[in-house]
């Protein structure tokens, strides 16, 4: 079981802000208002606080660590261990894990060593049941 310590809204893309109250996803859009949503089985995009402490030592290395935007930070669970089609129950939503890792568009990570945190460990899901998150509700694998 992992928990939330953090929700973004991509109100234009390009541009997060970090939401301070419960944030209503919609089942089959993703998070309201985001301008990520809707887009087929990649509606929600999740990442965790290992994942970014990854990222930060690579010093913002690369062009997708400086564009990637995140709607739910997650500790204490390696969502993208999961095998793709796993769901789980985030505050009041379901939601199934569709996509494990983003493409990458060649950066400097990529010409080094190919090892990009952003191509392994982002996870995409769908809302198949819809409801408010907020800062500090578990993340619970349901099958």
């Amino acid at each position: 079981m992992g928990k939330v310590t953090a929700i973004y809204q991509s109100i234009e893309k390009g541009e997060q802000i970090r939401l301070d109250q419960p944030a209503l996803f919609i089942a089959g859009f993703g998070l309201e208002g985001d301008s990520h949503g809707g887009r087929d089985r990649r509606q929600v995009c999740l990442f965790g606080l290992s994942s970014i402490e990854q990222l930060k030592k690579a010093d913002g290395a690369g062009l997708c660590t400086r564009r990637f935007k995140q709607n739910i930070t997650t500790a204490d669970i390696k969502l993208f261990k999961l095998p793709l089609g796993t769901q789980v129950r985030i505050g009041e939503t379901l939601q199934e894990i569709t996509q494990i890792g983003k493409k990458c568009f060649g950066c400097e990570i990529a010409d080094q060593d190919g090892k990009c945190i952003l191509a392994n460990e982002v996870v995409f899901t769908a809302v198949i049941e819809g409801g408010y998150i907020k800062e500090g509700d578990f993340v619970t694998v349901i099958k």
